[in-house]
């Protein structure tokens, strides 16, 4: 079976994706809403549901799940405990938490994107090398973006006349644009697969 010829249906990507992001998707929407406590719990709580739900499904426990749960427990705890952390030092304790796990995952050679494409594809599939590339691929593209969204926050640090919502609009810009990228790229990959194999066939 060619990877071209592999047949996911179109929502499980998309259901990936989305479970991948909803604990940073949670904080970073209560961030702009409500306090920086009930941020972090609900962030820990959504992440801590997920993993709750693979665990009921006999799935894997996924790394980056785990490590939004043990980050933003952490940071709550921290800051329940009367410590003075500003909105924008939380985030940046959060992207820079994030992007430790991202590079981390690479360097254990597991990319976290991993995890969620193997249960999406077949056996066969995600035993291919270009499936692997793919993945480290997607993850150093996220893990650029957490560099650039950690960089929004220093900004801010320095510059603290600049309104939250500019610091939450590129956030959200490069969120976006990491989402674009994790979903047009692996039809990239298989588009451009399947033209070589029609070209050796001709």
């Amino acid at each position: 079976m060619h990877l071209y010829n592999v047949k996911i249906p179109v929502s499980r990507p998309a259901m990936a994706l989305f479970l991948i992001l909803a604990p940073f998707a949670t904080f970073a929407t209560l961030m702009m809403l409500t306090t920086v406590k009930i941020s972090l719990l609900a962030g820990a709580a959504v992440a801590l549901g997920l993993i709750l739900r693979d665990m009921a499904a006999g799935r894997s426990i996924k790394m980056l799940t785990a490590g939004a749960l043990a980050i933003f427990a952490a940071l709550a705890g921290y800051h329940m405990i009367g410590a003075d952390m500003t909105p924008t030092s939380v985030r940046l304790a959060v992207d820079g938490s994030v992007l430790v796990l991202a590079l981390g995952s690479i360097a254990l050679r597991k990319p976290f994107t991993l995890q969620h494409a193997r249960e999406v594809v077949d056996a066969e599939t995600a035993r291919r090398p270009v499936f692997l590339r793919t993945n480290y691929i997607l993850t150093w593209v996220w893990s650029a973006a957490f560099v650039l969204m950690l960089t929004a926050d220093m900004v801010a640090i320095y510059m603290p006349s600049m309104p939250l919502w500019v610091c939450a609009a590129i956030a959200f810009a490069i969120r976006n644009s990491a989402i674009y990228f994790t979903q047009w790229y692996p039809k990239h990959v298989r588009a451009g697969i399947a033209a070589s194999a029609t070209t050796a066939a001709a």
